[in-house]
């Protein structure tokens, strides 16, 4: 069988070869109904671009580093790893490849930023976990080295030069509806376990159930707020201390799966039953999540996934980074209601 070549797809998809370049290689450039068109002769063909005279053409690697993160409890992690799949995914469907690397901190991780771009020639990076003063996002756009962040840029709007793309999920939309469901279904004592404040993705969550609760006329007695660092225990504990309480809550609403999985746990080892008797919502609908029937708010991993490549693809298609930087943007998650409320 004659090898397909970037000519046979043209033919098959009656367009230019160029056209056929641009989609493989910057896709954002293409029509959409253009684009749909040459990815399925790409597709029906089987056709496998050249890499190594592609990045002799293109000056490009095709590689983009990605941090991974321990699972730690069982959950933490599992989050990220949850989107650094889909990106593999998407990536490779775009001819690229993610090399995943481990550090312990930010300083580590622009260490091994220097030493990647050294021994490996990555294009680009996808960063998670951004934070006020992120010194990685600094030390990207210093060297002019393209990069987007699953996650927003908190904190102060940022210099001119620190500006880039990102995508985020709305946190505060996400702890908003499970407020919302909650008060439909009747309650009216309803908690918020959280993060520590000054942390800004833990406030942005904590932001939509009191949100909420302020238009609600509803109010949220003294103990009925409470931020722990995250994980079981913490967790546990922490619902230990709203279920002691004089009124105690009969919801409670979580920042992440680990702390209303350590309440589930305190719940239970009460002899109360989560979703009858104390209902609990968690956030970002871990694989644990849907084991036990915890009620969640998800984030669309698959769709931050394809932003993040989109915008890649857009900042690798010219040899210097745009003055003028990806549009962000901000995804909504979704409520998944099971039998805990």
């Amino acid at each position: 069988m004659a090898r397909v070549t970037l000519e046979s797809v043209a033919r098959h998809a009656s367009v230019s070869t160029q056209t056929v370049s641009n989609v493989i290689n910057a896709p954002h450039r293409v029509r959409p109904e253009t684009l749909a068109r040459v990815q399925a002769a790409i597709k029906e063909l089987n056709y496998r671009p050249n890499q190594a005279s592609r990045t002799l053409r293109t000056r490009r690697s095709r590689l983009i580093g990605a941090r991974i993160e321990p699972l730690r409890d069982g959950v933490n992690g599992a989050v990220l790893a949850q989107f650094l799949q889909s990106l593999t995914a998407r990536t490779q469907e775009a001819g690229y490849r993610i090399v995943v690397f481990t550090a312990t901190d930010d300083d580590h991780e622009c260490s091994l930023y220097e030493q990647l771009l050294d021994d490996h020639d990555l294009d680009a990076f996808v960063l998670h976990a951004t934070h006020a003063g992120d010194r990685r996002t600094a030390w990207l756009s210093e060297r002019r080295v393209p990069f987007v962040t699953f996650g927003r840029p908190w904190g102060a709007e940022p210099d001119a030069a620190e500006r880039h793309g990102w995508v985020d999920v709305d946190g505060a939309q996400g702890t908003l509806a499970a407020t919302r469901h909650l008060i439909e279904t009747g309650h009216r004592r309803i908690a918020f376990l959280g993060w520590p404040e000054n942390f800004e993705v833990g406030d942005d969550r904590r932001s939509g159930w009191s949100s909420l609760l302020t238009v609600s006329g509803i109010d949220a007695p003294a103990g009925y707020d409470v931020g722990v660092p995250d994980g079981l225990d913490t967790g546990r504990k922490a619902a230990a201390a709203m279920l002691d309480l004089p009124t105690p809550p009969t919801a409670i609403v979580c920042a992440s799966d680990s702390l209303a999985l350590g309440a589930w746990t305190e719940i239970t080892a009460r002899g109360l039953r989560p979703g009858v008797d104390v209902a609990v919502v968690g956030f970002d609908d871990s694989p644990t999540a849907a084991v036990v029937g915890l009620s969640s708010v998800a984030q669309p991993y698959d769709e931050a996934a394809a932003a993040c490549l989109r915008m890649l693809q857009e900042l690798l298609a010219t040899p210097e980074p745009p003055a003028v930087p990806p549009t962000p943007i901000l995804l909504p998650p979704r409520l998944v209601v099971r039998a805990s409320g």
